[in-house]
């Protein structure tokens, strides 16, 4: 696995959020339930992310959550991040091994370092609001698909 599951958690709610692409709070329980994340856990990685600036937590009758800044300014290494922390300053290997590294590889070093790298990229220049129009656009084409 790339992230914990709590980070995939964190990860869906933003996009619900930018989906969403409203200035108005959002209840966590109607995230939750959108997409079948255990209350209380989501309510905690809220928090986390409140802290993170990532998200703004609006308290009282019409209260919920936002996002902190426009989804376009939000990349999801920030997500992740703030959820499972920043990676580690040595990578561990893949397998387990104790000493990995370049000049000590494990059988995966070479290729697990590139793959790595390219992930390490990948969520460094994706934004979330790029994320959320191509959740959209699956959606969509998922119900033409289901209506034919």
């Amino acid at each position: 696995m790339l992230y914990t599951k709590s980070a995939e958690y964190a990860i869906q709610a933003m996009i619900y959020l930018a989906e969403k692409n409203t200035d108005d709070p959002t209840m966590v329980s109607e995230i939750a339930e959108a997409y079948e994340i255990p209350r209380q856990f989501l309510a905690k990685i809220a928090q986390t992310l409140v802290k993170h600036h990532l998200l703004n937590a609006i308290r009282g009758r019409n209260g919920g959550v936002k996002l902190a800044k426009p989804a376009k300014e939000i990349y999801i290494h920030q997500i992740v991040y703030a959820i499972d922390g920043a990676p580690l300053e040595h990578e561990q290997c893949v397998i387990g091994i104790n000493e990995c590294s370049d000049v000590a590889p494990c059988p995966f070093h070479h290729k697990w370092k590139v793959i790595r790298e390219d992930i390490r990229e990948m969520l460094m220049s994706e934004n979330l609001h790029v994320l959320a129009k191509r959740v959209i656009e699956k959606r969509n084409e998922m119900s033409k698909a289901m209506a034919n």
